[in-house]
């Protein structure tokens, strides 16, 4: 980005910019442009400040923010594949995680994490739906079409603490570009199936599939250069709108019975809610335009669509829009065919494989070609410098996992899951970590804890809090 005053300055004036802080510079400019922090215009004891806070704060310990991602790929993966061969710092890469050699540096493959409530027990089938809503929240599903009841999920639990400090608490996206409603594996709702995030035990958090209108909702529609101007027309027009559907709302509600006056209030609380995120967005001043154009739309070749998702959650993170993201590949279950490596059949048909070599190899390709794309994004965040000179990915913490281990035997234990990013420092990265079984939810409450949650003694079926990652 260029610089915001003429490069002929003398050095004197340079100096007293520098030690502005960010939120007076911003003010400075009518807070037109929302930009990075930038580390040289924060005053040198606000930066020691800030890293004696840092934990509390979701900061890293040189004042950048900490991100954080979760990464859900379908049908587990074939174990003999994924699983390095001996633990440690000096492991072999494995067949499936082979694309994330170069990267080594920042994993950590964490062995023995399971999802205890996702297994059948008395609910019988129904392990995929499990497998998917389960991942994120750790608790029992109900099992029902209709009547849900699922757990807020650790990316919603970060994003009430953090979210405050972006435009966006978190974002929810998926590659799955058709959903379902109604009943799906099992008997259980197709919420279920289709869902990572949940903002509480009845609220699913609705996932985008379509690259562009996740693009739009970060930067604004139109053409680089007149974004801003269109997002700013967008929220007067909405606040309109709110406007007169409040006014109708208060001139009705005098003629309303008790149990109506109760639904229309239900009503005006969410109105309220939208009208309290434009209030934060035009406080936050306009989004920093990206100059570059807007997606298309759904590409056809999942691969292509996978990396524009990808793309989507680095600008995200670059443009500090968010610090809380998730994103669903492809729903547990799904029986995508993978053309391009040659492999016609169904993934979830194949991964019922019953150990046939054929298909256990298949299934083995298909998960290699998951991690070949995981690597690319891994890249993409390497490359990019974050305020304090380190990476989006050193100061990052991505989960990178499924919700079955097994799924020719629908097992829960032992899930293939990888922890890429340094977290800022805080993590121990280069790795592979074979833990004693665990649930998954301490995996998350350690993450928490790292994203500044304070006071969060438990999360889903958590037992503790991992003390080696």
């Amino acid at each position: 980005m260029s610089t915001p005053y003429p490069s002929n300055h003398d050095n004197r004036m340079r100096e007293r910019l520098a030690s502005l802080s960010r939120r007076n510079f911003l003010r400075g400019l009518g807070a037109t442009i929302a930009v990075p922090a930038l580390e040289s215009l924060q005053p040198v004891s606000l930066l020691a400040a800030e890293r004696k806070k840092a934990a509390r704060l979701g900061v890293t310990a040189s004042g950048a923010p900490l991100r954080t991602a979760f990464l859900f790929f379908p049908n587990g993966a074939i174990p003999s594949a994924w699983w390095p061969t001996e633990p440690g710092t000096d492991f072999t890469m494995s067949p499936t995680l082979k694309p994330l050699e170069t990267h080594r540096h920042a994993l950590q493959i964490l062995g023995g994490l399971e999802h205890a409530n996702a297994d059948g027990g008395a609910d019988g089938g129904g392990d995929h739906a499990r497998g998917n809503s389960v991942f994120l929240t750790g608790v029992r599903l109900k099992k029902s079409a209709t009547d849900l009841r699922a757990g807020i999920s650790i990316d919603q639990v970060i994003a009430s603490h953090v979210g405050h400090l972006t435009r966006f608490p978190s974002l929810e996206l998926t590659c799955d570009a058709i959903r379902k409603s109604g009943a799906c594996d099992s008997g259980y709702a197709c919420a279920y199936q289709f869902n990572l995030s949940w903002s509480s035990a009845k609220t699913p958090m609705t996932p985008e599939a379509d690259p562009r209108l996740v693009f739009e909702r970060l930067f604004g529609s139109g053409s680089p250069g007149t974004r801003g101007n269109h997002l700013r027309q967008r929220q007067q027009e909405q606040r309109s709108i709110l406007d007169f559907v409040l006014t109708d709302a208060r001139s009705m509600q005098r003629r309303l019975g008790k149990g109506d006056k109760e639904k229309l209030d239900q009503y005006l609380t969410g109105i309220r809610q939208v009208e309290m995120r434009i209030q934060k967005a035009e406080k936050m001043g306009r989004p920093q335009d990206p100059t570059r154009p807007a997606p298309e739309g759904i590409p056809v070749d999942y691969g292509e669509h996978i990396q524009i998702m990808y793309d989507m959650l680095v600008l995200a993170f670059q443009t500090d829009s968010t610090r809380v993201a998730s994103l669903l590949l492809a729903h547990d279950g799904s029986n995508r065919s993978f053309g391009d490596i040659g492999i016609s059949e169904g993934h979830h048909d194949l991964s019922h494989h019953q150990n046939k070599t054929d298909m256990v190899q298949k299934v083995a390709s298909i998960d290699l070609w998951y991690a070949r794309q995981f690597s690319q994004f891994l890249k993409k965040l390497d490359a990019v410098k974050d305020v304090d000179g380190k990476s989006l990915l050193h100061n990052s913490m991505i989960v990178y996992g499924g919700g079955n281990a097994d799924a020719n035997r629908h097992t829960h234990s032992n899930l293939p899951i990888v922890l890429a990013g340094a977290g800022g420092g805080a993590l121990q990265t280069g790795r592979y970590e074979k833990l004693t079984r665990q649930p998954t939810s301490n995996l998350f409450l350690s993450l928490a804890d790292r994203m500044g949650v304070a006071g969060l003694e438990r999360f889903g079926d958590s037992t503790g809090r991992l003390t080696r990652i």
